[in-house]
């Protein structure tokens, strides 16, 4: 799922970046596997505890490269993370509240996907500008 025109021009954040297509496209394999949802089950709640804690670690290491750089996006771009976080953890709290039902798990591992390659092609590409734009990368 990683495409290396995906690269923003930081270290870490591309590093992250990758990590994140990596475990998203474990996940979604995961829950299109033929076999019993039940043996599936486990690797589902780890990708889903993975991304409930590592997307605050990312967003929050995003965030301030983006203060570090100056970049003229940041709060709009924390806005966007803001309710991306909250969408996950309302998610964890519905399957907490109600189980790991298997279309409700396939409905957001699709829209966790879409949402991670509109926003690194899209959204976090602007902050590769940037950075280039002051001169290489950080």
């Amino acid at each position: 799922m990683w495409k290396e025109h995906y690269r923003i021009g930081s270290e870490l954040i591309d590093s992250q970046h990758h990590e994140l297509f990596d475990r998203v496209a474990s996940f979604i394999r995961a829950v299109q596997e033929e076999g019993a949802w039940e043996e599936r089950l486990d690797q589902v709640q780890a990708t889903l505890e993975f991304m409930k804690e590592y997307v605050v670690i990312h967003f929050n290491d995003e965030e301030a490269l983006q203060r570090e750089i100056g970049y003229p996006g940041l709060e709009k771009h924390a806005a966007v993370h803001a309710a991306f976080r909250e969408e996950i953890r309302q998610f964890a709290q519905r399957v907490e509240e109600e189980g790991f039902d298997e279309e409700k798990v396939q409905e957001f591992a699709a829209r966790v996907m879409t949402w991670l390659i509109m926003h690194v092609g899209r959204e976090d590409q602007r902050i590769g500008e940037f950075i280039r734009s002051q001169g290489g990368q950080q």
